[in-house]
C-alpha cells in the first residue's frame, strides 16, 4: 500500500507548549573563557532564544551557578524576557544533579527538554545526557552554547548527538515555534525578534517592508 501523505506535523517539532527550555550559565565568567563563539554572537542568539521562548509561553527555566561568588550575573539578554522568573542557583556543574533544577522540571511536566548555555562540554553535556537517559527527549541549540574551543564544543555536540540528543540553532528554534506565517498572533513577535537578531534575514526583512510593504504571510 503506499503511503499517503497528510498535513499534520511530525511529532518531534517543536511547539510553545510541548517542551521546557532549560538556560544555562549564561555568565560573565563562564563567557570570558568561551572561544568557539564571539561574545557578540552569544549574546545575540541567546537574546534570540530568550525572547522566542517568552513571547511563545514556552516554560523556561533559567540556572546559574554560583552566580554570587564566581560566575558572576546572567547576560541580560536571557533575563530581560522574563521579569517575574526565578533564576536557580546551584553548585553542581550539572544542572540535572540539583535538586531545584529537578522540581521545577517535574513541576513543569514536559518530556522534551531543549538546552542552551555555557560550557557545552560540561554544563549542557551533563544534563543532556542524564534527562537521556531517563527517558526525556532532548535538544541542543548548538549556537546558543559555547566552550573554551571548537574542539571542546563539536566533540560536546557529536557526543550528546551520538547519544541520541537533537542539534538545532537559534533561529530554528524561533521559527519552529511559528512555523505558519498565517499564524497572525505572534507574526510581528517572530518577525520583530528576527529584524532586531537574526542577521542577514533580519536585513532582508526590514528591506522587504521598507520598500515593498512585504510579509511572508
Amino acid at each position: 500500500m503506499p503511503i499517503t501523505a497528510t498535513t499534520t506535523p511530525g511529532p518531534k517539532l517543536l511547539t510553545p507548549s510541548n517542551h521546557v527550555l532549560v538556560m544555562i550559565d549564561f555568565q560573565s565568567q563562564m563567557a570570558f573563557a568561551t572561544r568557539n563563539i564571539d561574545a557578540v554572537a552569544l549574546r545575540n542568539n541567546a537574546g534570540m532564544v530568550a525572547e522566542a521562548a517568552a513571547g511563545f509561553g514556552a516554560a523556561t527555566i533559567l540556572t546559574t551557578v554560583a552566580e554570587k561568588t564566581f560566575s558572576g550575573p546572567m547576560f541580560e539578554e536571557v533575563t530581560r524576557p522574563f521579569p517575574n522568573e526565578t533564576m536557580i542557583d546551584r553548585t553542581t556543574m550539572n544542572c540535572w544533579e540539583d535538586a531545584a533544577v529537578i522540581a521545577r522540571i517535574n513541576a513543569v511536566g514536559k518530556d522534551r527538554v531543549v538546552l542552551a548555555g555555557l560550557w557545552t562540554s560540561v554544563c549542557i553535556v551533563g544534563p543532556a545526557l542524564s534527562a537521556l537517559a531517563q527517558g526525556f527527549e532532548v535538544c541542543v541549540i548548538a549556537d546558543a552554547c559555547g566552550d573554551v574551543s571548537e574542539e571542546a564544543h563539536e566533540r560536546a555536540m557529536d557526543r550528546m548527538v551520538q547519544a541520541g540528543a537533537q542539534p538545532m540553532t537559534s533561529l530554528q528554534y524561533m521559527l519552529e515555534l511559528q512555523r505558519d506565517w498565517g499564524r497572525a498572533a505572534t507574526y510581528g513577535l517572530t518577525t520583530g525578534i528576527a529584524a532586531r537578531m537574526g542577521g542577514a534575514y533580519g536585513l532582508g526583512i526590514i528591506y522587504a517592508k521598507t520598500m515593498f510593504g512585504g510579509h511572508e504571510g
